[in-house]
C-alpha cells in the first residue's frame, strides 16, 4: 500500500491500521506522575495500581507506568500528540506552572521524566471521534474548522460524505 492507495484490497492480507488505543509512558513516580498530568489536564483516572496508572480519554487512554528505568533526560526524537477541546487552556496552565515550552511551532513542553508531549486542537485537526464518544465525554460541543473538514473531504472522510 503506498502513500495515496487507500483501497482495500481483499487480496491483501495485512490488517488496516484503524487508530490508536493507548500510549505507554515510562514515569519515575506515578505520584509524581499523576499530579503533573492532573496539573495540566482534566481527565477521568481508568484506573491506578502501585506502579501503574490510566488516564481515560473516552475510547483511548495513557498508561503510566513507574520504571526505574524512567529518566529526566529530555527525548527530543520521539513525542506523542495530544488532542485537547482547547489547547489555549493548556498553554494558559503551562504557562502559570512554569512549564518550559520547546521553541517549535506550536505547543510542546516535556513532563518531569523527558516525555515530549505535542497539543493539538480537536477542531482543527483530521483526528474525529465518533459522535457517541464525544456525548459520553460531554464534549458533544466541540466542531471541526472548515479546514480540518476540507482535509477530511479530500480522502472521503468529511461528516457530510457518510
Amino acid at each position: 500500500m503506498t502513500e495515496t492507495d487507500d483501497s482495500t484490497d481483499d487480496g491483501d492480507d495485512r490488517a488496516r491500521l484503524v487508530g490508536t488505543n493507548h500510549v505507554a509512558l515510562e514515569v519515575g513516580d506515578i505520584d509524581a506522575a499523576l499530579e503533573f498530568y492532573e496539573s495540566v489536564f482534566a481527565f477521568d483516572l481508568r484506573s491506578r495500581g502501585e506502579t501503574k496508572a490510566f488516564i481515560d480519554m473516552g475510547d483511548q487512554f495513557i498508561a503510566l507506568a513507574e520504571t526505574d528505568g524512567a529518566s529526566e533526560t529530555s527525548d527530543d526524537a520521539r513525542h506523542f500528540g495530544l488532542v485537547v477541546d482547547d489547547a489555549d487552556r493548556v498553554a494558559a496552565r503551562v504557562d502559570a506552572l512554569d512549564i518550559e515550552l520547546l521553541d517549535v511551532p506550536g505547543l510542546e513542553f516535556h513532563d518531569p521524566w523527558g516525555n515530549r508531549i505535542q497539543i493539538v486542537d480537536y477542531e482543527e485537526i483530521q483526528f474525529t471521534k465518533a459522535d457517541h464518544v464525544l456525548e459520553g465525554m460531554d464534549l458533544d460541543d466541540l466542531e471541526k474548522t472548515d479546514g480540518a473538514i476540507d482535509e477530511l473531504a479530500e480522502k472521503g472522510l468529511s461528516p457530510d460524505d457518510g
